[in-house]
């Protein structure tokens, strides 16, 4: 779905349930949880019901979508819960947000698939950051698609990092239906070591 899709989505609040009143993604919460708040990247972030969570407990946010109706309805919740998140107006597939290197203790990916995105991501993170990353995955005996990625792909995309979880399957998201693989990886301390 393009860019105009996804506004015209949000903006007559089709994906209500999910999206504007939906819980954090699963993963973020079990990852967020054992980690000290710090700097936290939000990609693709919807209409931000991960970014708010992190921001609600200590994190500093920032989260970038495509779609002003995305971006206005994560301020206008961002306000209402009185959080200060930096929400940026970007579309990732142009380049239109720069990810600074070594800069983010956390980066999310979270249900959007751009694989150049991840070289950018794990450049962006500090040494010892984390990247977190959930995508669609091609169902057994299916093509992947611009949406999805290879089964057993994922990972190949993290060699060399410490992977501290990767699962292929239906996934425990209820906002979710659709085979996913997640992977969280830990940037090397050391140049040397990636």
């Amino acid at each position: 779905m393009d860019l105009r899709g996804w506004n015209d989505r949000y903006r007559s609040r089709e994906r209500t349930a999910e999206d504007f009143e939906g819980a954090p993604t699963p993963l973020v919460v079990e990852t967020a949880k054992s980690l000290p708040s710090g700097r936290a990247l939000d990609l693709a972030c919807g209409t931000g019901r991960n970014a708010l969570w992190l921001a609600e407990r200590g994190w500093s946010v920032t989260a970038v979508d495509g779609a002003a109706s995305a971006v206005e309805e994560v301020r206008r919740r961002a306000h209402g819960r009185g959080l200060a998140v930096d929400v940026h107006l970007a579309n990732l597939e142009k380049g239109e947000y720069r990810i600074d290197p070594e800069t983010w203790d956390l980066i999310l990916m979270c249900y959007y698939l751009q694989t150049d995105l991840f070289v950018m991501a794990k450049q962006g993170l500090v040494p010892g950051g984390i990247v977190l990353v959930v995508v669609h995955a091609a169902e057994p005996g299916e093509e992947p698609s611009a949406f999805s990625l290879p089964a057993g792909d994922l990972p190949n995309y993290f060699a060399g990092w410490e992977i501290l979880h990767s699962y292929e399957g239906q996934p425990e998201d209820y906002a979710h239906r659709r085979r996913v693989a997640e992977i969280v990886a830990h940037r090397p301390l050391a140049e040397s070591d990636h």
